[in-house]
């Protein structure tokens, strides 16, 4: 299956810094991408993506992606955005349960389950994230972790769930400059795969990608590994440079 690699901008960006970072991404990409590639953008700035790949024709082959969605459908839920608002400018992902909105925002296992169920319902593909802490890592409890967290949205969405991409993020390596080795990272990694394998007759079509601290530098080393199928970028996505060596990367 092809590599996905997604970015993550977070909350960073403006019309000029984007329109910069979009712009040198585009020229820096080859011809025919024999990888997927995602940006997954605050919502303020989807109208300008679609603005910039219409005069862009490179960035035509990225796809958009949201970083967060409503578990709700419609309805007095102010501040929220829901799925069909996100079909409505043409996302094709969403990040649901990434570790800082479970952690800031006290988003449970159920949670994230329902927000997965929201997007796969609108024909958005819902890029799930899991990982531990560094306690519980320390604790020995990273299987015990990660499997609980993916088997609440197996369970809430059985049937769909080989439409889902998986991100294992390490919670103790996002931002923070360290990385799971790309052995510790394939141990884990494999660990979901037999769960969704158990789950799914068709859990072959998942992608499991790696989100922690992936840079031009270890991107290589990590996509390497059986299981890995691709990365969800952070800091490294808001270089142009960086974010077409992971490109180059998994396009080998």
């Amino acid at each position: 299956m092809k590599k996905l690699i997604a970015a993550n901008w977070k909350m960073n960006g403006s019309l000029a810094a984007n329109e910069a970072l979009l712009g040198a991404i585009a020229s820096g990409l080859p011809a025919e991408l024999t990888c997927e590639v995602a940006v997954c953008i605050p919502a303020p700035y989807w109208a300008q993506f679609r603005l910039l790949a219409a005069s862009m024709p490179s960035l035509a082959s990225l796809a958009l992606g949201a970083q967060d969605v409503s578990s709700h459908a419609s309805g007095a839920f102010t501040g929220e955005v829901s799925a069909t608002m996100l079909k409505d400018f043409a996302c094709r992902y969403v990040i649901v349960g990434h570790s800082e909105r479970r952690q800031y925002h006290g988003e449970s296992d159920a949670l994230v389950a329902a927000k997965a169920q929201q997007a796969l319902a609108a024909g958005i593909t819902p890029v799930v994230c899991v990982g531990e802490t560094l306690a519980e890592r320390e604790a020995g409890k990273t299987t015990e972790i990660v499997k609980r967290q993916l088997a609440a949205v197996i369970h809430a969405n059985g049937h769909c769930i080989s439409e889902i991409v998986v991100a294992y993020e390490p919670v103790w390596a996002i931002g923070t400059g360290k990385t799971a080795s790309p052995q510790e990272a394939q141990a884990v990694h494999a660990v979901l795969r037999a769960q969704l394998t158990a789950a799914s007759a068709h859990a072959d079509r998942v992608k499991i990608i790696y989100g922690g601290s992936m840079n031009g530098s270890n991107a290589a080393s990590l996509l390497a590994q059986p299981d890995i199928d691709g990365g969800l970028i952070g800091g490294a996505s808001l270089k142009a440079t960086e974010f077409l060596t992971i490109v180059s990367a998994a396009s080998i």
